[in-house]
């Protein structure tokens, strides 16, 4: 008799448990962001019978119950960090590293030649102003020691040397063996929670930049670095594993500009000003990077009266860019950043009406490898 009700025992467990976390859906209050993915969760949908029979409904109500099940966070970290201890480092597309690096997994070939081959072709078109193409490697490679024992392999030397074939018609700035030396220095190339370069990677890819665009770079004395702590990436926030620490984030500020600097972010109609490379509002955010340039934007400038040119600067990038043009404002009395995955208009009319002196693209390989809109680059 009280071996049967021993036996009773998991499934009365389980029946607990099951009804502890229905309640709690119902109880507890809805959230409409999540601070921890960095993204807008599911809410309730509007029921319609157009919707329920298309599966659409359907669709929406499912990503409702998952977004909004009780205690998500803990639930999706327990599933992360699970997998990490059966072995399956990586399950997400993010390796647990060491010295608390967070990863992305190689990003395979992709779109890498079809991308560099319509860089190449639009510089083909433009012969008279000059193109400096610069590419970020990922970060295993610049930092394999800290990569898991099993890992995918990083091709970034086999995907440079495609670069340098195809690029025959710019400079191309080759930033590897520079990365890997500073790092290999000690000094932190990339975040930990996040995939972009921090400020002294960006500021190595500057210096990089210098000899290939005529310009001297600034040293590092010409800027007041301000630390702040409590920075958490798109990594971290992919990753799951919430137990991770977060990152530091530097700001490298030259206040011999101070009063000279216009930053003007259009997006559409909608036209904003800023007297200031930094937007420090976003320092209170967990994902801090936006302190450079208010992050993504389709159409953006910035002048500077005080730089040591009057030249004109068309950048075209993704989001590798906004920490590194900062550095670039000394010496161009004018940038416009365009980011082709919002901007929508013909670059080639852009280059003819503002009459450009020169063009810089600025990508990560990873980027590189999935962007899909670089292709109506014309």
């Amino acid at each position: 008799m009280k071996k049967s009700k021993l036996r009773l025992i998991p499934m009365f467990v389980f029946l607990v448990f099951v009804f502890s976390l229905t309640a709690m859906f119902f109880i507890l209050p809805k959230k409409e962001y999540s601070s921890s993915e960095k993204r807008y969760l599911q809410q309730a949908p509007a029921f319609s019978f157009e919707d329920l029979f298309s599966g659409k409904f359907g669709d929406e109500f499912e990503t409702f119950l998952s977004d909004q099940f009780g205690f998500r966070n803990f639930w999706v970290g327990l599933s992360s960090y699970y997998q990490l201890a059966i072995g399956n480092n990586g399950s997400t597309g993010i390796y647990f590293g060491k010295n608390d690096y967070l990863l992305n997994d190689p990003c395979g070939d992709g779109r890498l030649t079809t991308n560099t081959e319509v860089i190449a072709e639009f510089a083909a078109k433009h012969p008279d102003i000059p193109t400096t193409v610069l590419i970020a490697p990922s970060t295993g490679y610049v930092c394999p020691d800290v990569l898991p024992a099993v890992h995918k392999e990083y091709k970034d030397d086999a995907y440079f040397e495609m670069f340098r074939e195809k690029l025959t018609s710019v400079d191309f700035v080759d930033v590897r063996e520079r990365f890997q030396n500073e790092y290999e220095n000690g000094h932190q190339i990339y975040y930990k929670t996040d995939h972009h370069w921090t400020s002294y990677g960006a500021y190595t890819a500057y210096q990089e930049l210098a000899a290939a665009m005529g310009f001297t770079a600034n040293s590092q004395d010409a800027y007041e670095k301000t630390s702040y702590p409590g920075f958490y990436g798109t990594t971290y926030s992919s990753s799951s594993f919430w137990l991770n620490p977060p990152d530091d984030i530097e700001v490298w500020e030259n206040h011999a500009h101070d009063g000279k600097i216009k930053v003007t972010v259009t997006e559409g109609a909608d036209v904003t000003e800023n007297d200031d490379l930094f937007f420090y509002s976003h320092l209170e955010e967990d994902d801090k990077y936006p302190v450079f340039l208010d992050g993504n934007h389709a159409y953006e400038t910035i002048e500077n009266t005080a730089a040591s040119s009057d030249e004109k600067l068309l950048v075209i990038k993704d989001s590798f860019a906004h920490s590194l043009v900062p550095f670039l404002s000394d010496h161009y009395a004018s940038i416009t950043m365009i980011d082709m995955r919002y901007y929508k208009q013909n670059v080639s009319q852009l280059i003819e009406q503002e009459g450009f002196d020169r063009i810089l693209f600025i990508y990560s390989v990873d980027n590189l490898s999935s962007d899909t809109d670089l292709v109506w680059l014309e």
